[in-house]
């Protein structure tokens, strides 16, 4: 049996944080990065998309809503929960709060701004309550 504690293993955790402001995707990455985590970067949904679609192994999907492209954050939140359901999912945003029922099932929102023990905290909390670890 693994242990919750065995997220000592993080460097093995893969978080794809999808944020079209550069700043704000920056400041993520690196708060994730400083935390352990393996970030994958990417500016839109289409991108994030396309990352996924290569097969890399992804454990938590971190999105912005709002974003240029052909979908927003909630339309990639239910494609990755239709297409790759193990992926789970952290939604964020400074101007849309989503309904419980937009969220997808196990995921979760987090309002910026957010602070980034916060942000934390959350990815963790998220990725220990994973079947599969």
């Amino acid at each position: 049996m693994i242990e919750v504690n065995a997220v000592s293993t993080k460097q093995d955790r893969v978080v794809l944080l999808v944020e079209d402001e550069m700043l704000v995707r920056l400041i993520g990455s690196d708060a994730l990065s400083d935390a352990g985590y393996t970030v994958v970067e990417a500016e839109t949904a289409d991108e994030a998309v396309k990352l996924l679609e290569g097969g890399g192994e992804v454990h938590l999907l971190f999105t912005d809503i709002r974003m240029p492209g052909s979908m927003d954050g909630l339309a990639l939140a239910e494609l990755v929960r239709q297409r790759w359901p193990d992926i789970r999912i952290l939604l964020t945003s400074g101007d849309t709060l989503p309904t419980r029922e937009q969220i997808p099932d196990e995921g979760s929102f987090l309002q910026k701004p957010y602070r980034v023990d916060a942000l934390r905290a959350e990815v963790q909390r998220l990725i220990c309550e994973t079947p599969s670890i």
